[in-house]
């Protein structure tokens, strides 16, 4: 059996590098074959990537979606991680665990993680943006 994603109305999904919108009513699809398919909460627009680690996340999509692109999305890639964790030695746990499933080829796995180093990212600005008093 396949893979079945429920589309509320005009919520948009990737489907092995295609944008697909859904019209206004609800949508039930079946995926029968391996390929990659992102939904609208998973998906990050260039725009949006606005931090280092949204970037990480970012780059990691486009590896899922653009498999002919492989081998620019990984030097950017590892551009990345290279000042991410210079920049923050403690986020190098997370970006192990990432790499270890990119280089496995396991793209969908990295951006389960990639969302927690997001997730980290946030915790340590908003923890230097404290107020000196709040510590």
């Amino acid at each position: 059996m396949g893979l079945k994603i429920i589309l509320k109305p005009n919520e948009r999904m990737i489907i092995g590098g295609a944008v697909v919108t859904n019209g206004s009513g609800k949508s039930e699809f079946l995926i029968e074959n391996t390929v990659p398919v992102l939904r609208e909460k998973d998906i990050l627009s260039e725009r949006d990537a606005d931090t280092p680690c949204k970037r990480i996340y970012l780059v990691i999509q486009l590896m899922y979606i653009e498999e002919n692109k492989l081998v620019e999305h990984h030097n950017t890639y590892w551009n990345l991680v290279r000042d991410v964790a210079a920049a923050a030695p403690s986020t190098l746990p997370l970006i192990d665990q990432i790499s270890e499933e990119i280089l496995g080829g396991k793209y969908y796995q990295a951006l389960k993680l990639a969302k927690h180093l997001i997730e980290y990212e946030q915790e340590v600005v908003n923890h230097v943006r404290k107020p000196a008093g709040n510590l």
